[in-house]
C-alpha cells in the first residue's frame, strides 16, 4: 500500500510576478494546459492510492478546485495554519494515517517538480518501494549532469549497485567550483526532495532526532477535526513547531538512508532561468509567450498576461508583464527576485500577496480600477455558489449583473436580477449574492467609501467555514 503525500505549501516567490503568496507557483500553468500542482498527480502510477494532501489554510480551495478539473479525488486535505517547512508536513501526514489504524508507504512528493519521463519516475518509485518495505528512508536523486548552484546535493557510495545507493553526505547549494567538481566525481545526485518510507519508520526517527518536532506535530494533529475534505489540525498548538526540512530533521542523520536514482530530466522550476530551459525555444534561444513582439533578441524569457510587450536588440534577459507589475533582470540574476519581493513586503504592499485576479471557493474576483474611495471589480461566481451572508462597516456596493442569473439577498429582501439589471448595498446592510443557475454569473460591483479593504468583511453564515 503506497499512499502519495503531496507536499504544496510553498509561496514560490523566485517566479514573482506571476507565483503570489495567495497563489503560488504549484497552481499555474508554466509549461501546459496543467498547473505543476496537477502534472505532479496526474503522473502517479494508476495502482497507488488517491494522494494526501498537505496545504497552506489559504490554499485550500484553490487546490481543491484543481482536482476536481482533472477528475481525481483526494485522500484528504490536510491544512497548515502556517508553514513550518517539510519535516513537521510530513510528520502530520504521518500521523493522520497511524490514527486511522493505518501504516502505509509514504510517497512524499513537491507539488511544483517537473519529470519529463513518466515510465522512469514509475521504475524508481518500484525500487524505493523495496527498500521502504526493508525500513530504509529513501530519498530519490536526480543525476547531476551539470554543474548547478541552485539545488542541493547528495554524496553517494559507488559500491553499491546502480538501483540503489548509500548516502555519504548531504551538500547544501555550493558555488559553481565545487558544482563542477560534483560533476566530474560522479558519485553526486542533485537532492530532489522526494522520499518514501514506511510512516511508522519515519515517526521513528524523527521522535529520535527531534522530539519536540514530533510532540508538537502529535499534539497538534489529535486535535483534529475534519470539514468535508479538509482535515483541520490545532492552530495554537502547531504554531509552536520548529521550522525544519526532513533533510536537517532526519535524512542527514539517520542510519537507514538510501538514494534511488531518477534517470530522467528532472527541475523544481525555481527560477526564471530555470523555466527558461525547459520551456521550447526559438532559433534564437528564446521563449515568448503572450502577446509579444520581439527583434534581435536572444537567449531571454518574455511573457505577457496582459498587454503587447516589445523587446528590442537585448540578450539573456527575463521579461514578465501581469496587469500590475513588470519585472526585468538579467537572466543570472533571477534568483535575486527574492531581494525585490522583501523590499516590498517592507513597503506593506499587496503585489507579494495576491494578484489582481483574486481565487475564492465561490469564484473569482478581478480588480479592474482604484481610486481616492471606490473600487471596481469583476465578480464571476460559480453555478451553484454564493457568498457568505456579510455587511460591511465603511463601505457600499452597486451590483450590475452582465452575464447570468443573480439571486441577492439584501437585508430581509431577497431577489432576481438578470443581465443589464442593477442593485444598490449600502453601508452596513446584511447582503448575499448567490449563482442557483447552470452558467457563470458575472458581476461588475462599484465600492464606494472611507476604507475598501479585504478584512472589512463581517460574515454571518458562510458554508466555507471562513472567519
Amino acid at each position: 500500500m503506497i499512499l502519495p503525500i503531496i507536499l504544496s505549501g510553498g509561496s514560490g516567490t523566485r517566479l514573482w510576478p506571476l507565483s503570489r503568496k495567495l497563489y503560488p507557483k504549484q497552481f499555474i500553468n508554466l509549461i501546459n494546459e496543467t498547473s505543476l500542482f496537477q502534472d505532479t498527480i496526474l503522473r502517479l502510477p494508476d495502482n497507488l492510492e488517491n494522494p494526501l494532501i498537505v496545504c497552506n489554510e489559504e490554499h485550500r480551495f484553490i487546490a481543491a478546485e484543481q482536482l476536481r478539473q482533472i477528475n481525481k479525488y483526494s485522500n484528504g486535505i490536510i491544512l497548515e495554519p502556517e508553514g513550518k517547512n517539510t519535516a513537521p508536513a510530513i510528520a502530520l501526514a504521518a500521523l493522520h494515517e497511524l490514527n486511522n489504524n493505518r501504516d502505509p508507504i509514504l510517497l512524499v512528493l513537491s507539488s511544483d517538480h517537473i519529470i519529463q519521463d513518466k515510465n522512469i519516475f514509475h521504475q524508481s518509485i518500484e525500487v524505493a518501494k523495496l527498500l521502504a518495505k526493508e525500513n530504509k528512508l529513501v530519498t530519490f536523486g536526480a543525476k547531476a549532469e551539470k554543474a548547478d548552484t541552485g539545488y542541493g546535493y547528495i554524496e553517494v557510495d559507488n559500491s553499491n549497485n546502480k538501483d540503489s545507493f548509500n548516502i555519504k553526505s548531504f551538500i547544501e547549494k555550493p558555488n559553481l567550483k565545487n558544482a563542477n567538481k560534483y560533476v566530474e566525481l560522479g558519485n553526486y545526485f542533485w537532492n530532489t526532495g522526494m522520499f518514501m518510507f514506511k510512516a511508522s519508520k519515519y515517526l521513528n526517527e524523527l521522535k529520535k532526532y527531534e522530539p519536540k518536532i514530533f510532540e508538537c506535530c502529535f499534539d497538534s494533529i489529535n486535535k483534529e477535526s475534519s470539514d468535508k475534505d479538509f482535515i483541520r489540525i490545532n492552530k495554537n498548538i502547531f504554531s509552536h513547531c520548529q521550522k525544519k526540512s526532513i533533510d536537517y530533521a532526519v535524512m542527514e542523520k539517520t542510519k537507514d538512508g538510501m538514494v534511488v536514482p531518477l534517470y530522467s530530466y528532472w527541475s523544481d522550476v525555481g527560477s526564471w532561468d530555470r523555466l527558461l530551459e525547459v520551456n521550447p525555444k526559438d532559433e534564437n534561444g528564446n521563449f515568448c509567450d503572450g502577446d509579444v513582439l520581439i527583434d534581435g533578441v536572444k537567449n531571454s524569457f518574455v511573457q505577457s498576461t496582459n498587454r503587447l510587450v516589445s523587446v528590442i536588440g537585448v540578450s539573456d534577459l527575463i521579461v514578465v508583464e501581469t496587469k500590475d507589475s513588470i519585472l526585468i533582470t538579467e537572466k543570472n540574476q533571477s534568483n535575486q527576485i527574492s531581494n525585490i519581493v522583501d523590499k516590498l513586503k517592507n513597503q506593506k504592499r499587496e503585489e507579494p500577496d495576491i494578484h489582481t485576479k483574486v481565487y475564492r471557493p465561490w469564484g473569482f474576483y478581478d480588480s479592474i480600477e482604484s481610486g481616492d474611495s471606490f473600487q471596481v471589480k469583476k465578480l464571476q461566481v460559480s453555478p451553484g455558489a454564493k457568498l457568505s451572508l456579510q455587511k460591511h462597516r465603511y463601505r457600499s456596493e452597486h451590483w450590475i449583473v452582465t452575464s447570468g442569473e443573480a439571486t441577492v439577498t439584501c437585508g430581509k429582501k431577497t431577489f432576481k436580477l438578470i443581465r443589464n439589471e442593477s442593485t444598490f448595498i449600502p453601508q452596513g446592510k446584511l447582503h448575499r449574492l448567490e449563482n442557483k443557475g447552470k452558467n457563470p454569473l458575472e458581476v461588475i460591483e462599484v465600492q464606494t467609501g472611507s476604507y475598501l479593504g479585504e478584512d472589512d468583511i463581517i460574515r454571518i453564515e458562510d458554508d466555507y467555514q471562513r472567519d
